[in-house]
């Protein structure tokens, strides 16, 4: 009985010390950077975006912290498309961890990304940077030779109901760093002017064209810097 008693005082001892000897449950790892989700422009699609995913895995980014939004470009901007961004917003923050992302848009993208961010009750506070490369942030006239039949098209047209809600009140509202690339030889865009907004960092490009911005050096680098501000 003497021996038994022993062991049940030694017990309980030797639990603790290997509380104390094992290794804690490692906590769930914040991610390393803030996600990026990619929007394209009209009639593209996300492989557009090799050139600058390529530049920022070579910055350290990891795969899993690169997203692109896939969507049919024909649709309207506010009546769903930026509802769908929203959702994929949502799916990146639950996949990842993260609070909020980056959007790093191409021309027409640029609408859908702006109409979430001001008008999605949770966009303000779900995106850190926003950065548009040649968007039609005001409108641009080369979209009337395809309003007639195309809503997206519609939807870039200067005085459009999309471009007049987006220009009331403050066009970069909230918390969200703004960033805009434009071009004086961009041939999508007229006027040049449409792409900067107030309260945003506007940055000239240089001469280059449309489709020129997805894979530009010294835009890379940019944005690059921008998203790491």
């Amino acid at each position: 009985m003497l021996r038994f008693s022993g062991v049940v005082r030694i017990a309980p001892l030797l639990a603790v010390l290997v509380a104390l000897l094992l290794p804690a449950p490692a906590a769930q790892a914040a991610p390393a950077r803030t996600p990026v989700v990619f929007v394209h422009g009209y009639n593209a699609d996300p492989g557009v975006w090799g050139a600058l995913r390529a530049d920022l895995l070579a910055d350290g980014y990891s795969d899993a912290e690169l997203f692109s939004f896939g969507y049919d470009t024909h649709r309207s901007v506010n009546e769903v498309l930026s509802g769908r961004l929203a959702a994929y917003v949502e799916d990146v923050k639950r996949r990842t961890g993260a609070s909020r992302v980056d959007l790093v848009a191409h021309s027409f993208g640029s609408l859908v990304t702006r109409w979430y961010v001001k008008f999605d009750g949770a966009g303000q506070s779900s995106v850190a940077h926003w950065v548009s490369l040649a968007g039609p942030n005001h409108g641009t006239t080369t979209a009337w030779a395809c309003a007639l039949w195309d809503q997206a098209c519609r939807d870039m047209s200067p005085d459009s109901y999309v471009q007049k809600k987006l220009a009331e009140g403050d066009e970069t509202p909230g918390a969200v760093r703004y960033a805009t690339w434009w071009s004086n030889c961009d041939e999508v865009i007229n006027p040049d002017s449409s792409v900067p907004l107030t309260g945003a960092a506007n940055n000239a490009a240089g001469c280059i064209e449309h489709n020129d911005f997805l894979g530009d050096d010294s835009v890379s680098q940019g944005v690059r810097n921008f998203l790491r501000s």
